[in-house]
């Protein structure tokens, strides 16, 4: 550990190995940054470049091992030539062409796993960082996925690639611990692929996360090509634990644990998952369909196969039930999640009447659709915030609000997605408030003091964002709303007189 580390390594025997704050923390403030041990595809993963994981056709392949990749540039870069284009050369292995590369491609599945076993040889000391990561063997091998790697992976790389000095067995806790430690990130055009922090791996758990960390992809093919800043979300305490969630935070309760069980190994007791109102937020909750004023919650959150029951009539399901309306939900929301334009913003708008009625005003999928919506509505053609009737600005402000008021609870301090949805807000502020005091329903004054309030919001997206890297859309958009920031900082007296 670095000494200019702001956390401490603690254990106990809940927990195991845990991180502490070495000291009180401000939000923002820088905890760590870590280089990956290791990086490459993700599993289930189509056909991607070896160099820059963009996703490629597959009509180049490297000249020296004959795997895909963009260019000459990227079949140079230290993460393919040093790693597996050594091995698939040395073993004569050739990518076997296929027919659709969108597709998932199963030839990945050993490549990360290989360069995970070529960096413990390489770096051996930093191998022991890795290697007392949590592998759940024992569980893993009563999962189908214990098969898969066998024959994706062991199998493949011992008796294909001939690397027959690795056991199996380490092969397989090399599967295991990417599988449960890894962290996603993306390139500069928005393509995942998976990273190995030690350091970030033992932060505990918890679906309300008190750190927040961005991985900068520089595209050189180095290991500090994926270095990983974790800071403070909110304030934190000398000595209090720094929680990480290794889930997504808009889904509800059911659907996280379920996610952590299969995919992590563990059952989450966290706060927010022991509560059945998931903090206040209702994020899981239904509205009853037999009554006017009901709404549908768990009789016990912590027990995945509880009855639901209305707290103002007689009716009650099964959580089976409840899992599998949440399941139809999200196939829907899955199947509009790329649609973007006009036709964007009406699918989405379709599904949030849709389940209107359904849905507590709250929940996770609401929360998900308002979040599409309002990054649609003002740049969509025929919806950018010129073309808007202030009637839809209303409705932009109001799902903003609604979604920071989500936030606060669930992903609060300086997060990511309330960055982007302050930044969202802003806009439409000021043009109501102009629409306002040029129709005379405001004085002057009172449109001074809207202005600087949406001022100030964007600049309080401007003070989040600005800890995105700039390879990111999110650090992108933070040199936009910079700009746009100290803009109307300097112009804020005309734009009041010139309204």
């Amino acid at each position: 550990m670095n000494e200019q580390d702001l956390f401490t390594i603690e254990r106990n025997e809940k927990f195991g190995r845990y991180a502490v704050a070495k000291e009180n923390l401000k939000a923002g403030d820088i905890i760590f940054t870590e280089k990956p041990f290791i990086y490459g595809p993700k599993s289930d993963t189509p056909c991607i470049c070896l160099g820059c994981y963009s996703y490629v056709d597959c009509t180049y392949h490297c000249s020296k091992c004959s795997w895909p990749v963009c260019n000459e540039n990227c079949e140079k870069l230290f993460c393919h030539r040093d790693y597996e284009c050594e091995v698939f050369a040395k073993a004569s292995v050739k990518f076997q062409t296929v027919q659709d590369p969108t597709e998932v491609c199963l030839q990945y599945e050993c490549l990360t796993p290989l360069r995970m076993l070529l960096a413990k040889e390489k770096d051996p000391m930093r191998w022991k960082e890795v290697e007392c990561m949590e592998a759940h063997n024992e569980v893993r091998k009563t999962k189908p996925i214990w098969d898969f790697n066998q024959h994706n992976v062991v199998e493949y790389l011992r008796n294909v690639c001939k690397l027959d000095r690795f056991p199996e067995d380490l092969i397989h806790t090399v599967c295991g611990i990417l599988e449960i430690n890894a962290f996603e990130a993306k390139n500069s055009a928005g393509y995942t692929f998976r990273c190995l922090y030690p350091k970030l791996a033992i932060l505990s758990h918890d679906c309300v996360s008190n750190i927040h960390h961005a991985v900068d992809y520089k595209g050189t093919g180095d290991l500090e090509d994926c270095n990983v800043t974790v800071r403070a979300a909110i304030d934190v305490k000398k000595g209090e634990a720094l929680l990480s969630s290794y889930t997504y935070s808009l889904w509800p309760t059911l659907v996280r644990r379920e996610f952590l069980r299969e995919s992590k190994y563990f059952e989450c007791t966290c706060q927010r998952c022991s509560d059945k109102t998931e903090l206040g937020t209702n994020s899981g909750t239904l509205k009853c369909q037999k009554c006017d004023n009901g709404v549908i919650i768990a009789t016990d959150a912590l027990d995945d196969e509880c009855e639901w029951n209305c707290t103002h009539c007689d009716f009650k399901t099964r959580a089976t039930a409840v899992r599998k309306v949440f399941a139809a939900i999200q196939s829907d929301i899955d199947g509009v999640e790329y649609i973007a334009g006009p036709e964007g913003i009406e699918a989405r708008e379709t599904l949030y009447k849709k389940y209107k009625s359904v849905l507590h005003p709250k929940h996770s999928y609401m929360t998900i659709l308002r979040s599409g919506l309002v990054q649609l509505y003002g740049k969509a053609e025929g919806y950018t915030l010129d073309d808007l009737p202030d009637i839809i600005l209303e409705r932009k402000v109001e799902l903003c609000h609604q979604l920071l008021e989500v936030l606060d609870v669930i992903e609060p301090g300086r997060s990511r997605i309330r960055g982007i949805i302050l930044y969202e807000v802003h806009g439409p502020l000021m043009m109501l408030a102009r629409h306002q005091y040029q129709n005379e329903v405001i004085t002057k004054e009172d449109f001074r003091a809207q202005l600087k309030k949406a001022v100030d919001t964007l600049g309080s997206a401007v003070e989040i964002l600005r800890q995105e890297p700039r390879s990111l859309p999110e650090g992108q958009l933070s040199a936009i709303a910079e700009d746009a920031h100290k803009q109307l900082m300097d112009n804020f007296d005309m734009l009041v007189e010139t309204a």
